[in-house]
């Protein structure tokens, strides 16, 4: 299959997405909208931690503290001046933070790069660990930045957070922003680079003999997955309106690594799969958690059966399909039309 052949493809794919959300946009109600738009967002988180977890072999457990980097940066930049001022009730906002004002697209890249920024910081002392301290040395940093975020009143409004953030974050925004993700990601781990990350997460020494500079490259791979991760959070924030510091949880970076632990470690075909399939099966499962009446019998509703039930889901598959759902398996054209090809020749 030519390059050609290939463009054109991704083209009509993208035409289709487009017609797909212009159509749901005007025909589906606003909790199914909710949940297309939650799938754009946890696909970006998903294949960005895939990014520096399946692919680079760091186990990190720190996303969520860079999504709430971006989430707050992104905020200060759309709320208006007036609605900042009435906001903070506890302590007044300072300055600059009072007047900066951006438009949408700026505010979520500025929230990528302040997160991509504080994750080359933290790469210095952080990734001369490995294994289980890195993980805990990440979870530490997000422990760390959800602290420091309720007690810096002035800037962030405390543990009160932000509310009202303008919802700019709609199905447009958020599908430009999973595509743009996935582009740049995918010619990422195409390049000699990628061949790089893949070297260091199988055999690191085997990496550093073949002269590959491995510290930069899992710094870059890390502050590239801080930088999408701040993206999302973003996104996130404009789209629910409203942040807190206790939304930025472990409980967070858990759901994020299930969706890439489910779909298939070092798969972005798996990332997005395991987006659509978490996300829908996280919001359909809520029955479980509601009391539940058999005529006169009424048996109580247990909160937080949702997140039981998953963990026991991804201990299924960590013990008897590490593989994921979609395993190493790549989406390619080529498989695609090699089939009908087959069945031609048939």
């Amino acid at each position: 299959m030519t390059q050609r052949t290939k463009i054109i493809l991704n083209l009509i794919s993208l035409a289709v997405l487009a017609v797909f959300l212009w159509w749901a946009q005007g025909n589906l109600d606003g909790y199914k909208i909710q949940v297309l738009n939650l799938i754009a967002v946890n696909a970006i988180l998903a294949v960005s931690l895939n990014l520096i977890y399946g692919f680079t072999g760091l186990f990190s457990l720190g996303h969520a503290g860079f999504m709430a980097i971006g989430a707050y940066v992104s905020a200060l930049l759309i709320l208006p001046a007036a609605q900042k001022e009435m906001m903070y009730i506890l302590e007044p906002i300072i300055w600059p933070f009072s007047v900066m004002q951006a438009p949408f697209f700026v505010s979520v890249l500025a929230g990528g790069f302040v997160a991509a920024a504080f994750g080359l910081l933290i790469a210095l002392p952080v990734l001369r660990l490995g294994g289980d301290y890195l993980g805990i040395a990440t979870l530490g940093f997000a422990e760390i930045i959800r602290v420091v975020f309720t007690n810096i009143t002035p800037i962030t409004n405390g543990a009160l957070g932000l509310k009202g953030i303008p919802a700019y974050a709609n199905l447009g925004w958020n599908y430009f922003w999973c595509v743009l993700t996935f582009y740049v990601i995918i010619k990422l781990l195409s390049s000699n680079f990628g061949n790089c990350l893949r070297a260091i997460r199988d055999d690191e020494v085997a990496a550093k003999a073949m002269g590959i500079n491995t510290f930069k490259c899992k710094a870059i791979s890390f502050a590239v997955g801080a930088f999408f991760a701040g993206v999302g959070g973003a996104l996130t924030g404009s789209l629910i309106t409203t942040i807190d510091p206790k939304m930025f949880n472990f409980q967070l970076t858990f759901n994020i690594l299930m969706i890439v632990v489910a779909g298939g470690l070092g798969s972005i075909t798996g990332s997005m799969v395991g987006a659509v399939v978490i996300t829908v099966l996280l919001e359909w499962l809520r029955f479980v958690e509601d009391s539940i009446s058999f005529g006169s019998f009424e048996i109580a509703g247990i909160p937080g059966m949702r997140m039981v039930i998953f963990s026991v889901v991804l201990l299924f598959i960590i013990l008897y399909r590490r593989e994921g759902i979609i395993g190493g398996y790549e989406f390619r054209w080529e498989s695609i039309t090699g089939r009908f090809c087959r069945k031609g020749d048939a």
